[in-house]
């Protein structure tokens, strides 16, 4: 199965459409990392976010998927990490979502290895 690119002809209104669902299940420490224009980027934007608990994680996770569809009417085109809900993975091709545990997101430091890229932080103050 190939990969498409997002039905929704605006990235930035899927980000913008991301960050609002993460904001609204009380993600902490939401960045954007714009890497498309990366040597072997393999999307326009990551969204990296965390939670104390594995209920938050599955509960932005969800969220994401159900305000993705809702307002956008697009799917997510592959997820990862339901079971366990220590770091979940969703595909948009687009802009790949990473919601991790507070502990996990601190051990791997995903963000550390885009540095070059540009970074946004979302968070409301």
């Amino acid at each position: 199965m190939t990969k498409k690119s997002a039905k929704t002809n605006n990235v930035e209104e899927l980000l913008a459409c991301i960050v609002d669902a993460m904001q609204e299940k009380k993600g902490q420490n939401i960045l954007s990392l714009e890497i498309g224009s990366l040597p072997n980027a393999v999307c326009k934007y990551f969204v990296i976010c965390n939670a104390d608990s594995t209920t938050q994680v599955d509960a932005i996770a969800n969220n994401i998927e159900d305000k993705v569809l809702d307002k956008l009417g697009e799917k997510v085109f592959r997820s990862a990490g339901y079971q366990n809900a220590i770091w979940i993975v969703l595909d948009y091709v687009d802009i790949v979502v990473h919601v991790f545990q507070t502990e996990w997101r601190d051990y791997y430091r995903i963000e550390d290895l885009w540095a070059d890229a540009k970074a946004i932080q979302h968070n409301e103050e």
